[in-house]
């Protein structure tokens, strides 16, 4: 029986328990984020944060301890000379657990567990939502500029107007290039008529003499 036990077994002896949560917690150091259950991440809460709290004080004795834990070296390094001086004035809660979807096999529920001062997205983010909120306290002020802009750009559209009407001065001179050639070839249009009436007038006057060479020789044999 259970009674009065609160530690999650996981599934696993104590010694592969031990085992597994040193390997997750070197992880999450070297890695600063990791996938894994909900019930292995809520484990691994409580298993890093105390040697997180414990990498503040760099003593022999102190890195001597977290290393009989985490059992790795290049963990144990990274540990005590970064992460140490990252949460250096964070009081605690180094670590955060974001709930994901459920695992497609066993419909296990899903987590990722990752170092609060290392996720920039997330810091990035709330930076740029207080960066928002102190421009729209601004707002009547960046209105009113806004609008005592206005009368200036009015001003300009104004100054531009005249040269419009000076492009309409030019029009003319554009009518008068267009006019000149239609007058000549209008005065030109009677010499190419005078030309065709001509051989037709000749071609008709020529017509009856030929039909008199032809009658001509009909009257001997009559």
């Amino acid at each position: 029986m259970r009674h009065g036990k609160k530690i999650n077994h996981l599934g696993r002896t104590d010694t592969h328990r031990k085992a597994m949560l040193a390997n997750m917690a070197s992880s999450l150091i070297l890695h600063k984020r990791i996938t894994t259950t909900l019930a292995k991440a809520k484990a691994l809460r409580q298993y890093v944060e105390p040697l997180i709290t414990k990498s503040k004080s760099d003593t022999t004795h102190s890195r001597r301890t977290v290393f009989s834990y985490l059992k790795d070296k290049e963990a144990v390094t990274i540990l005590f000379r970064e992460i140490a001086e990252k949460v250096a004035t964070r009081p605690g809660g180094y670590t955060r657990i974001l709930k994901l979807a459920n695992r497609l096999g066993d419909n296990a529920e899903m987590s990722i567990i990752e170092l609060v001062d290392y996720n920039t997205t997330f810091t990035q983010g709330a930076e740029a939502g207080a960066a928002k909120k102190k421009s729209r306290r601004g707002g009547a002020a960046t209105g009113k500029a806004k609008v005592a802009d206005a009368p200036v750009v009015a001003k300009e559209v104004i100054e531009t107007a005249p040269v419009a009407e000076e492009v309409a001065e030019e029009a003319p001179i554009v009518e008068e290039v267009v006019e000149t050639p239609v007058e000549v070839v209008a005065d030109e249009t009677p010499i190419a008529e005078e030309v065709a009436e001509t051989p037709v007038a000749e071609v008709a006057e020529e017509a009856p003499a030929a039909d008199a060479d032809e009658k001509a020789p009909e009257d001997p044999a009559a």
